[in-house]
């Protein structure tokens, strides 16, 4: 068994150092850009985020720098790329870190959870801990070989981290696995096998997007950033029942009869 995951570990970090996309974030050791990166990579496609990434840091480029802006710079700028609130919480963390520095416990941060906390201590502080993501979570499973800190290699975290998320995301994907492209193919207990569907596949498209309340927040914050108002091209009920929901969650607030961000 110790031979065979040596050989795993072997083979997947060969792979990753030979096949891994240049992402920006994968480029620095910074615990700011790093916990920038991973707030946005939060239910955000890794394209949609590059830009946005490299333009944020551009603005503000450290924690002290995002903790100086204000809620509403916050909010406008992390317009269309959905769930404001993580906006929020990064601005608070930034905060947090400007007044006391990085704590030794990153989950005491806000909005940090066990995977954010786990992936900065280990892509920015060297610590040899398991960030788990969804496309970790996914390969530790399917390889068979126990569960995902158990997989880490000794000394290798951050690498083995990066590799596993980089598998799960480009060839170990949750609908449709290219085995048959897999540098850990031959140690797999599930090579070959059909995958089964996702749970939003098999629930179809009748569920639009845009007749979510999601979406209308995400509309009445766009309008709002731009100095808009409110949109009038969504049924008003609709628009009312996102409002609401933004003022409890402190993402918009009342002025002058109207509305803002922050």
């Amino acid at each position: 068994m110790s031979a065979d995951l040596d050989a795993l570990r072997d083979a997947l970090l060969r792979w990753y150092a030979k096949e891994r996309r240049d992402l920006p974030w994968r480029r620095t050791a910074d615990p700011y850009a790093i916990l920038v990166s991973e707030v946005m990579l939060q239910q955000t496609q890794v394209a949609r985020v590059v830009p946005r990434y490299l333009e944020w840091l551009a603005r503000w480029p450290t924690a002290a720098a995002l903790a100086a802006a204000s809620r509403a710079e916050v909010l406008a700028a992390w317009v269309g790329l959905g769930y404001n609130r993580r906006a929020l919480a990064l601005h608070a963390a930034a905060a947090a870190v400007a007044r006391d520095g990085w704590p030794e416990d990153l989950r005491t941060l806000p909005g940090v959870g066990p995977y954010t906390a786990a992936a900065v201590a280990s892509f920015a502080f060297g610590a040899q801990v398991a960030a788990v993501d969804t496309n970790a979570r996914r390969v530790a499973a399917r390889l068979g070989h126990g569960p995902p800190d158990a997989l880490v290699p000794p000394g290798r975290a951050a690498d083995w981290n990066q590799a596993a998320m980089e598998l799960g995301a480009t060839v170990c994907t949750a609908r449709t696995p290219r085995c048959g492209a897999c540098p850990v193919a031959a140690w797999c207990v599930s090579a070959g096998r059909p995958a089964a569907p996702a749970a939003s596949a098999r629930r179809g498209a009748s569920e639009r997007f845009e007749d979510s309340n999601r979406w209308v927040r995400g509309r009445v914050v766009a309008a709002l950033a731009k100095g808009e108002g409110l949109p009038a091209d969504i049924a008003a009920e609709r628009v009312e029942r996102a409002v609401v929901g933004l003022v409890r969650d402190g993402l918009v607030r009342r002025v002058d009869g109207g509305f803002s961000l922050g």
